[in-house]
């Protein structure tokens, strides 16, 4: 997991363009990922997940997929940093939904303490907005990307 203060940093455009990629590949469905970081200061990497739910309102890791990803990290010296999914149907804006939050926070607390949501909205195929989420308090802000 990270610490409190990585989930501020971000990574550079190769990256975002990876989960722009992964995402766009995905629709019509939701895609889903991770951004996992070396270190304190080390490099970023886009990891994507298949969303076991081939839904297109809803993502979830696959189970076994995930632990993979949990396992390859931990050896790699990676800290989980974002998740990422992408919301499609209607006009698919980025915002953090009731089910997002639900998932995300069962019981009010977060389910990755440090860790950050990033919602990618796609309409048609294709990217119209993402918002970063980090858990403040008692629910989770929108923070910068740049």
């Amino acid at each position: 997991m990270a610490d409190a203060g990585e989930g501020l940093a971000h990574p550079g455009p190769e990256v975002l363009d990876a989960v722009v990629r992964h995402l766009e590949s995905a629709w019509p469905l939701e895609g889903c990922g991770v951004v996992l970081r070396q270190g304190a200061r080390g490099p970023w990497r886009c990891r994507p997940l298949r969303n076991a739910r081939a839904a297109r309102d809803a993502y979830a890791f696959d189970p076994t997929e995930w632990l993979g990803v949990l396992l390859e990290a931990d050896a790699r010296g990676e800290h989980l940093m974002w998740v990422f999914h992408s919301h499609v149907v209607g006009d698919g804006d980025a915002g953090f939904s009731r089910e997002d939050r639900r998932q995300a926070a069962p019981g009010g607390e977060p389910l990755l303490p440090g860790v950050s949501y990033l919602v990618v909205a796609l309409r048609h195929g294709r990217v119209t907005a993402r918002r970063l989420f980090r858990w403040e308090g008692t629910d989770f802000q929108p923070v910068e990307i740049p």
